[in-house]
């Protein structure tokens, strides 16, 4: 046994046998990779071993790379997997993973989730899902909030007919109003991951995301998903599924989109609703400041 054979068991159980999705089965193999390399792991017996206090520091040297919190909670829900993987191959009566917890954020006030945080969980909605469609189905719909603007309900009124997904997608808002709105790459390859899974046909007149038994989703099933996130990545209960079309909104106005056009995305009816994201825009860059400015906390 090597680290190369150890890495090809564990990506073909994350694939084979728990039928995770190819997103999550990169991110899980490279985690893992990144830890038996740090430690010259090359046996299940040498993974089993590693406890709370080496996950700690190997996370610590990760944080000192720069990866941000969100990240850092993603790469250790991965890392206890492995780790309970591992022992269960060494034969050990009790593979449960090591107990450490997450890193957490600073609560304070309500605040959009960055874009690191957004796709953290999302995909982590996918990994913590019981069953695969299930978590890929979630990860395409927050995608879908974030990557769009587009409110839960309009997300789930979608139907079948707007597979598969191109650069641009026409939905329908409050009060009948339909507008287009950008689809990211990430997000048609998480709905097209969603269609291909779903156990259900999506037929071009019923809903596109289903629930567990073929019906259509409901909105209260996607809140569960995210507060379950959330909640392991250590986020404040303002990350909700309308919190991801609060951070399109003020991620676009800080890369200089125009309020108009910010409108025309969000399928506001007045010009009103959506000047309050230049308020949440400025709050952000003045917690900005005093956090990065050397003076700003001087009297």
């Amino acid at each position: 046994m090597n680290a190369a054979a150890i890495i090809a068991a564990w990506r073909a159980h994350l694939a084979d046998n728990r039928r995770r999705s190819p997103h999550t089965v990169r991110a899980y193999v490279a985690a893992a990779e990144r830890l038996c390399a740090a430690n010259g792991l090359a046996s299940w017996e040498a993974v089993a071993g590693i406890e709370a206090h080496h996950l700690r520091a190997f996370l610590a040297a990760r944080r000192a790379g720069g990866i941000g919190n969100a990240s850092a909670a993603r790469e250790l829900s991965a890392l206890k997997a492995f780790i309970s993987f591992a022992r269960a191959q060494a034969g050990d009566p009790d593979p449960a993973a090591p107990r450490l917890r997450g890193p957490r954020l600073k609560k304070g006030l309500p605040r959009p989730v960055t874009p690191d945080e957004a796709v953290s969980l999302a995909d982590l909605v996918d990994t913590l899902s019981g069953d695969d469609w299930i978590g890929a189905r979630d990860r395409a719909v927050l995608l879908l909030m974030y990557g769009s603007g587009l409110r839960i309900a309009e997300a789930l009124s979608l139907t079948g007919r707007a597979l598969p997904l191109g650069e641009v997608l026409q939905v329908t808002g409050k009060g009948g109003k339909q507008r287009v709105v950008p689809v990211l790459p990430i997000t048609r390859a998480a709905v097209a991951e969603y269609a291909r899974a779903c156990p259900w046909p999506l037929t071009a007149q019923e809903a596109l995301f289903r629930g567990a038994k073929g019906g259509p989703l409901s909105p209260g099933m996607v809140q569960r998903a995210m507060a379950q996130a959330r909640r392991a990545l250590g986020l404040p209960d303002t990350a909700t599924p309308h919190a991801l079309r609060h951070s399109f909104a003020t991620h676009l106005l800080s890369a200089g989109a125009d309020l108009r056009s910010l409108q025309e995305l969000l399928g506001h009816a007045s010009l009103g609703s959506t000047q309050i994201y230049t308020r949440v825009d400025a709050a952000s860059l003045l917690e900005n400041y005093r956090n990065a400015h050397p003076r700003a906390g001087e009297g």
